[in-house]
């Protein structure tokens, strides 16, 4: 038996031929969809990068007790876990952020990986004189000191190697991919993730694909939208244009897994699963990204595909329910190995089969911001009340975050918690939390109905229908051992 993974990141469903985008190039996703089952109501847990790959190695949401981080020790990691029930397991990507302070160890849990430098603002290649870079619409970063800063500066160093589709990390991470699949092909137990960091911002492509839309602008470079939007209207659909000419690349290459697929007929005995860590916004609702707005469809309700050869079930819709937490205990189930009692998430064997639902909510967000939860039909986004905004911390034993270790005079402010039902009977530290994204509670709470409004343009007031999603929320919090502090800043009653 045989896995492969592929994980794209910043992909939005609905720039996608399978889920209804007419004016996207992508024939290669649409021949995914006529031989896999393509989900409808996927949505993301833990938010953004590096929390939904926490999720994808243990099954589990975490975005409650902590920020941006590495696994902790007493995490199970669904990877780890077939290495030791003697499955090989190789990582290929181009993420950067695998190898800064607070994604570092999630390669480790692989019996082998490789990494391809060079996406968004990688520490890659170096240049101790300014780079050449030509005039833009927005900078998406701050400039400090007159200079070119952070991952902008490095974007632009890198950019200097990037240049036809040859040098791309995405085209590398896949060239890896095809050669570990023609080696591996005929060996038996081995699970292959390929990722890759595109269709990521900054959307950074040939012209070979940008040339299959007709966008006309004629201003400045732009190709690295954020925040709010405040660009005209051909701004944004040429921002759209370069965003589907990344998604076109992303295509090209999905097609070469599924020509080695066919060549060498993986499908009698190799599990596929195609997906994205979140989506993208790309102008909706007046905002670009995924950060620092309310999590709307777009960035929530994301594209997965899946092929499982024990049922065989292609060309077919799943309306389940389902989450990234699926994932490691569908794969653990089709390798046959147990399951641990920390994941939460569930096999998806059944829904395969015959749709069976898995959940009946959904809950997703980001550590800090609105806390989320979905039935299929309704989305709630819970936010902080005024003035309990920054009452939260993180519980680890793992004191790194995004980029960076943890300061000197945050560590000051540690205390030892006690342990929660997952961090099998250890203590763990509590770090009062200095938050990015707190602002999301300036939009208040806010409930959609998706039959009425798909949308979701406009919020409804209906107070019977909030009384039972909170009441859902508060029972999913329950369920992942919130800390108490996460239900007293929601204005929430967890009794």
């Amino acid at each position: 038996m045989k896995a492969i993974i592929l994980l794209f990141d910043s992909l939005n469903k609905r720039y996608l031929p399978p889920y209804g985008d007419l004016l996207t190039h992508a024939p290669n996703f649409q021949r995914l969809a006529a031989h896999t089952a393509k989900f409808e109501n996927s949505y993301v847990g833990s938010m953004p990068c590096m929390p939904a790959r926490r999720e994808l190695h243990t099954g589990r949401c975490n975005f409650l007790h902590r920020e941006w981080g590495p696994l902790e020790p007493f995490d199970d990691s669904m990877p780890e876990l077939l290495k030791k029930g003697g499955i090989y397991t190789h990582l290929i990507s181009d993420h950067l952020h695998y190898w800064e302070d607070g994604g570092g160890n999630y390669h480790n849990r692989y019996s082998s990986w490789e990494i391809i430098r060079g996406q968004e603002g990688d520490h890659w290649k170096a240049s101790v004189a300014e780079p050449s870079v030509p005039e833009v619409l927005r900078v998406p970063q701050k400039q400090t000191g007159g200079g070119v800063s952070g991952l902008w500066r490095h974007d632009w160093v890198n950019r200097e190697y990037i240049q036809r589709e040859a040098d791309f990390p995405q085209t590398k991470v896949f060239d890896a991919g095809c050669e570990f699949i023609n080696k591996n092909c005929q060996q038996d137990n081995w699970l292959l993730q390929v990722e890759t960091f595109d269709p990521h911002e900054p959307f950074h492509v040939t012209q070979q694909y940008l040339s299959l839309y007709e966008d006309t602008w004629a201003g400045p470079h732009y190709d690295w939208p954020r925040g709010e939007v405040n660009e005209s209207d051909d701004a944004i659909e040429h921002i759209r244009c370069r965003y589907r000419a990344l998604v076109s690349m992303c295509d090209r290459n999905l097609g070469r897994i599924l020509d080695l697929m066919d060549s060498h007929d993986l499908w009698q005995d190799t599990m596929l699963i195609v997906g994205t860590d979140h989506g993208f916004l790309l102008g909706e609702h007046g905002w670009w990204a995924k950060n620092q707005m309310p999590y709307y469809n777009e960035v929530a309700n994301n594209p997965l595909f899946i092929w499982d050869p024990r049922s065989k079930v292609q060309g077919e819709k799943r309306e389940a329910l389902v989450q990234m937490i699926d994932w490691a205990p569908t794969l653990l189930d089709y390798f046959r190995q147990p399951i641990p009692a920390d994941v939460q998430g569930k096999p998806l064997a059944a829904t395969l089969t015959e749709d069976a639902p898995v959940r009946q909510a959904a809950l997703f967000g980001v550590f800090s911001g609105h806390v989320n939860v979905t039935d299929g039909r309704y989305v709630y986004m819970r936010a902080a009340l005024p003035g309990r905004e920054h009452d939260i911390a993180n519980y680890t034993l793992m004191p790194i975050k995004m980029n960076t270790r943890y300061g000197v005079e945050e560590l000051k402010h540690l205390s030892l918690a006690p342990p929660f039902r997952f961090t099998k009977g250890l203590q763990v530290l509590r770090i009062p939390a200095r938050e990015k994204y707190a602002g999301i509670n300036s939009f208040g709470h806010l409930l959609f109905d998706l039959q009425n409004d798909p949308q979701q343009l406009h919020p409804i007031s209906d107070e019977i229908i909030e009384a039972r999603m909170v009441q859902l929320l508060i029972q999913l919090m329950k369920e992942n051992d919130a800390p108490a502090e996460q239900f007293w800043r929601l204005g929430l009653n967890a009794d």
